[in-house]
């Protein structure tokens, strides 16, 4: 139908929260090669919070106004004249390279799609695709073997609670930084925890006895890579997905969502969830109107695994 609208997550210019609201949008229309989904369920991520802030406006320059979001899961309900491998009433897993999958609906070219397995709930879905391809690709960067040892910061959230289960899936070794509330989260894992703040280093040094081929991947910034350097641990062993300064000082990795964001890790992902192998924590889930309170809590960055939005 011409001029159909849809309700959508928006912002008019960068700001916190309070510049996020629901607007009514024309609703897409697929091109040749693209398929219209009708959303079950959008994740929200750390990184959509930075681009609307301005924190990324180089990187990620915005044009206002502006939608927001990648994950997504939902039902396709249209498809262009050209798309093939997915038709009407397939329940799939995406993303998009738009900003714009907050929304009630979102057109997609079919390969940043693969079906969702019958068995996986739409929040996990909706949350699989940046938190996922994040994990797996800065695990598959660190080129561990069976019984190496990986340390993680920010082991309890949407990043950190995949990443822990690949590596465990990987039988590697996983020392885990949290808070207190995570710690028997961790634990029952197979995670050795460790709780952030007084006296962290200290139970480092102890826990990795100063092996060099120790591994340190950082999700949280804040002085981790500083910290992963004087434990000893070799700047080519470190990876972080944010503090991208620490990383050109030392030389480290910066391996991250951009090394694994195609379908075919997708779909990977996928089999695992389906197979019982792995599972996206869902913090929370809010209705896509009280997007300002997701965001809200999101950005205090005390979550254990993924927030996700409800159309």
């Amino acid at each position: 139908m011409e001029n159909a609208k849809m309700r959508a997550v928006r912002y008019d210019r960068f700001g916190g929260i309070e510049a996020l609201y629901i607007g009514e949008v024309p609703k897409p229309a697929p091109d040749a090669e693209e398929v219209l989904v009708q959303v079950k369920a959008a994740g929200i991520n750390p990184g959509e919070a930075a681009i609307r802030q301005g924190k990324m406006a180089q990187q990620f320059p915005s044009t206002f106004p502006s939608g927001q979001g990648s994950d997504f899961a939902g039902v396709v309900v249209a498809a262009g004249a050209s798309a093939e491998d997915f038709k009407v009433g397939d329940e799939v897993i995406g993303f998009s390279n738009r900003r714009n999958s907050q929304a009630e609906f979102v057109a997609v070219p079919t390969d940043q799609l693969v079906l969702k397995p019958a068995n996986v709930p739409w929040e996990q879905a909706g949350a699989l695709f940046v938190a996922g391809t994040t994990a797996f690709a800065a695990l598959q960067a660190m080129k561990m073997s069976h019984g190496e040892t990986l340390v993680i910061s920010g082991a309890a959230g949407g990043v950190g609670s995949v990443l822990i289960q690949l590596a465990r899936n990987a039988n590697l070794r996983v020392i885990g930084i949290a808070g207190p509330d995570n710690q028997e989260w961790l634990q029952q894992q197979g995670v050795t925890p460790v709780p952030y703040g007084n006296g962290l280093e200290h139970k480092l040094r102890q826990l990795v006895a100063g092996n060099k081929e120790d591994v340190f991947i950082d999700l949280y910034g804040g002085g981790y890579v500083d910290m992963a350097i004087r434990l000893g641990i070799k700047p080519e062993n470190i990876d972080t997905i944010i503090d991208f300064e620490a990383a050109k000082k030392y030389g480290t990795k910066t391996a991250g969502n951009a090394a694994g964001a195609n379908a075919g890790v997708m779909q990977a992902l996928a089999t695992m969830m389906a197979e019982g192998k792995l599972t996206i924590p869902i913090a929370a889930t809010y209705p896509m109107s009280e997007v300002q309170a997701a965001y809200k809590e999101l950005e205090q960055r005390h979550t254990r695994g993924k927030i996700v939005l409800i159309p």
